[in-house]
């Protein structure tokens, strides 16, 4: 493993400036949605743009956590923009998207946490775009379980919560969080709606051990987690943690291989791997061998 902070080979990616990175940005704009993908300043933006998808984040670009790691903005939210889910399930249809992912900030100043929100969403896009796969990575709702009932009886194919990293950590990397909590959202959706495709993901090189990881994965096999996946965490501005350590693309291999024996049906990893990042591709063979049907 490297400790260098400079960036290795591996993680180095081109500028986006495709054409339809450019025309997906554009649509994008017009309709005034925002992505985790330019929020984030995620480093896969050029490639998924250009593959004339995005990871839409809802409800805002104010977060009421402070998540050690995130660099979307902390503060006291906007209102919810009513407008969005039908601006958002145009976008889809405009875009050709065959799966798209909902995504959001943490919303602790709504009752429901935004739940009511992401059901809308999800039904626009399904009424405009009825083949769509519909993916969401929600917030924990603060345990709700109603407000998850909400999003989860919702016609949605993938149900996504990420743990981000070890218990250990949560303190530093997820105040806000607790490790117990999401493990009890993902558990709850799964057995809410047993058809669903349940997901979660995990960063690397915030200072995690392996054996940390293995009892994490071994947590989400026993909620009946079906897809994990796992990247490498990189820190977006000063103002976030301190990457700990660079991980190698052949330890992730063998970190997927662990999982994969547990029975994981999909996992995701490597180095660029972010919770989205190939997402209409890997959920094809787990959503092949599910029971899902559109509803």
């Amino acid at each position: 493993m490297l400790t260098s902070s400079r960036l290795p080979q591996w993680i180095r990616v081109q500028a986006p400036g495709g054409q339809e990175y450019l025309e997906t940005r554009k649509i994008l704009q017009r309709l005034a949605l925002r992505t985790v993908c330019q929020e984030a300043r995620c480093p896969n933006i050029g490639e998924c743009f250009d593959h004339g998808t995005a990871t839409f984040m809802i409800l805002g670009d104010v977060c009421t956590r402070a998540c050690g790691f995130c660099h979307v903005t902390k503060g006291k939210p906007m209102a919810v923009d009513l407008d969005e889910p039908e601006r958002l399930a145009e976008a889809t249809l405009q875009l050709g998207m065959k799966h798209v992912v909902i995504t959001s900030v943490d919303r602790d100043d709504l009752s429901d946490g935004g739940a009511g929100h992401f059901s809308k969403v999800i039904h626009a896009i399904k009424a405009r775009s009825p083949q769509t796969v519909v993916e969401v990575l929600t917030p924990d709702f603060r345990g709700n379980r109603e407000a998850l009932q909400t999003v989860v009886k919702a016609p949605l194919q993938v149900f996504n919560h990420n743990l981000e990293t070890v218990p250990r950590l949560y303190q530093r990397a997820r105040r806000g969080s607790k490790y117990e909590r999401s493990l009890q959202v993902l558990a709850w959706a799964k057995e809410i709606n047993p058809n669903l495709v349940t997901k979660s993901g995990l960063m690397l090189g915030l200072g995690e051990e392996d054996e940390e990881l293995f009892s994490v994965f071994q947590d989400l096999r026993a909620v009946n987690c079906d897809v994990l996946t796992l990247g490498q965490y990189l820190r977006p501005s000063l103002d976030q943690l301190p990457v700990e350590r660079f991980v190698g693309p052949d330890e992730f291999k063998v970190l997927a291989e662990k999982a994969r024996r547990l029975g994981f049906r999909h996992v995701e990893a490597g180095p660029l791997v972010r919770s989205s990042y190939h997402a209409w591709k890997h959920s094809e063979t787990v959503l092949r061998t599910s029971d899902i049907v559109d509803r």
